[in-house]
């Protein structure tokens, strides 16, 4: 636990899957309602921090959520960051992007490029399902620590 670190004195967003090493949140943006992180649990800022075992179940969770979104949404990209820069915490950014979306191409943080009025109706499955998903994306990393 880190003083002042946000990532360490709260979950960050709604809890869908959570092991010992890592938990897996959904950001509650509701102009990118498909926005999930995997926060690693230990305060580290940088990947390279990890063993070469945890940076593997690391990125293996980062692409289980990645192919939930893929399956779930058929989204046009999913983006993929590790930023860092305002909560140097270890945290990947995995976020289902759409061509009709506010910022598209654009990344979620750049210049809106058109209004969105309804980010939700991208989605072809509610939230609570969407996240169901995930968990059960992540379910057999978690089994097998």
């Amino acid at each position: 636990m880190h003083a002042g670190c946000p990532l360490c004195e709260a979950a960050g967003g709604v809890r869908v899957a959570q092991a010992a090493r890592w938990r897996v949140i959904r950001a509650e943006d509701p102009a990118f309602p498909a926005f999930y992180r995997v926060v690693w649990t230990e305060h580290v800022a940088e990947f390279s921090a990890l063993s070469a075992a945890h940076r593997s179940e690391c990125m293996d969770v980062v692409c289980a959520v990645e192919q939930a979104l893929i399956t779930s949404l058929q989204p046009t990209k999913i983006n993929l960051a590790a930023l860092g820069n305002v909560v140097p915490h270890l945290h990947w950014h995995v976020i289902a992007r759409f061509e009709a979306d506010s910022h598209f191409p654009q990344p979620i943080w750049g210049p809106q490029q058109r209004e969105c009025l309804s980010p939700m109706a991208l989605l072809r499955v509610g939230l609570a399902e969407l996240d169901d998903r995930v968990a059960a994306a992540v379910s057999p990393i978690c089994q097998r620590l």
